[in-house]
C-alpha cells in the first residue's frame, strides 16, 4: 500500500472516530479508547505488562527503542522487564496518554497511528534509508538483518523527531554496501554497512541533533569536531558506547 493510500485509511479512522465522538455528544455519553485499531503491519491482541514474554512484546520493543532513556538501550529480545517498562512510559508520556508502563489499547492505537503498513514510522521510509541498492545486500550482514537494523534506527529517529517538536529530519546516508561505502570514502567498519547508521543534514544544527540523539538509544553518535563530521551528524548503533561531537560538548 502506498503512502497516499495510507494517508487516506488514517484519514478515515479519524473522521469515524471524529463522528463516534459527535453522536456521543449528542447523546450526553462518554466514549473512551477501548479496543486497538488493527491495521496492515501489525496487530496486538493482548495487553503487555511486566514479566509478560513473546513476539508481541519484542514487536513493542522495536517502536519503543527510541525511549530508552539517556544513554541507555533496550534490548529486543521480546522480554518485557524494567527497561522496557521505562521506556513505554517514556513513549506513553511523549503522547500524552496514561503512563503506567503497561501497554494496552490506548497504546497501540498510538503506535498503530504511528506506522506504516511496512511497519516503518509514518516519517521515515525504506526508500530514503537505501539509496544504495534495492534488495539491502552487500553489507557486513545479511540483507534482512540489515533491513531490520534500519527498521530500530527508524523507529529510534521517530522518538527523536517528536522530542524535537516533530520538525523534520533529513537523511543523506543510510545503508551503504562495502562498494557504496567504498565510493563515498566510508570508514571500513561503517555502521552504515550494518544498516543501523544513518547521518543527518540540514536542521536543526548538526550539534542539537548529537546532543538530543543521546537520550534515543543511539550508541554511536558523531558530529561537529570529530574528523569529517563538520558537515553532518551521524548516528548508529554499534555494541558499545562511541560518542564524539567535541564541537557539541559530546
Amino acid at each position: 500500500m502506498n503512502r497516499r493510500t495510507t494517508v487516506l485509511r488514517r484519514l478515515g479512522r479519524a473522521l469515524t472516530a471524529c463522528a463516534l465522538a459527535a453522536v456521543a455528544s449528542l447523546v450526553g455519553v462518554t466514549v473512551t479508547s477501548s479496543a486497538a485499531q488493527a491495521d496492515g503491519c501489525y496487530n496486538w491482541g493482548r495487553t503487555l505488562s511486566s514479566g509478560m514474554s513473546g513476539e508481541d512484546v519484542r514487536q513493542l520493543q522495536i517502536r519503543v527503542s527510541g525511549y530508552p532513556g539517556y544513554g541507555a538501550r533496550i534490548a529486543i529480545d521480546g522480554a518485557f522487564g524494567p527497561a522496557t517498562r521505562s521506556a513505554v512510559i517514556r513513549f506513553q508520556q511523549a503522547y500524552g496518554l496514561s503512563a503506567d508502563g503497561v501497554a494496552g489499547p490506548q497504546t497501540f492505537n498510538q503506535l498503530y497511528a504511528l506506522q506504516d503498513d511496512d511497519c516503518t514510522p509514518v516519517n521515515f521510509t525504506y526508500a530514503e534509508w537505501n539509496r544504495c541498492n534495492g534488495d539491502w545486500s552487500g553489507g557486513a550482514v545479511s540483507a534482512s538483518s540489515a533491513r531490520f537494523n534500519a527498521l530500530v534506527s527508524m523507529w529510534k529517529l521517530q522518538a527523536m523527531r517528536k522530542a524535537l517538536g516533530s520538525v523534520p529530519l533529513y537523511i543523506s546516508s543510510g545503508f551503504r554496501s562495502y562498494s557504496c561505502n567504498s565510493a563515498v570514502g566510508g570508514a571500513s567498519n561503517s555502521r552504515h554497512l550494518f544498516g543501523d547508521g544513518v547521518d543527518l543534514t540540514g536542521s536543526p544544527s548538526f550539534c542539537r541533533l548529537a546532543q538530543q540523539a543521546r537520550n534515543h538509544g543511539f550508541s554511536n553518535i558523531l558530529g561537529p569536531g570529530y574528523p569529517g563530521h563538520n558537515d553532518h551528524t551521524h548516528l548508529g548503533n554499534s555494541p558499545s558506547q562511541s560518542w564524539s561531537a567535541p564541537s557539541c560538548g559530546i
